[in-house]
């Protein structure tokens, strides 16, 4: 159950980012600079995969992608363990 949590709270803060930059939420926010930050931890691997000119959807597949993989990973891996 911890490995399903954790990529649950890892995907949540990379969702919730990009949900904040998509309604242009103010960046100087200390909740938005928090929820930034936090997001840039699970994705550091992801960061600048893709380069597209419309930032919106520069965000969605940086940040995004990692978000789906951990969900998929940690719910897969928590199955595993709970066969086992």
């Amino acid at each position: 159950m911890a490995v399903c949590t954790v990529a649950d709270v890892a995907a949540g803060f990379l969702l919730l980012w990009v949900l904040l930059h998509l309604l242009e939420a103010n960046q100087a926010n200390v909740f938005v600079e928090f929820v930034r930050e936090t997001a840039g931890w699970p994705a550091w691997w992801s960061q600048d995969i893709f380069t597209m000119d419309t930032e919106g959807l520069r965000i969605i597949l940086n940040y995004g992608l990692p978000a789906v993989i951990y969900l998929l990973i940690g719910h897969g891996i928590a199955a595993r363990l709970n066969r086992a």
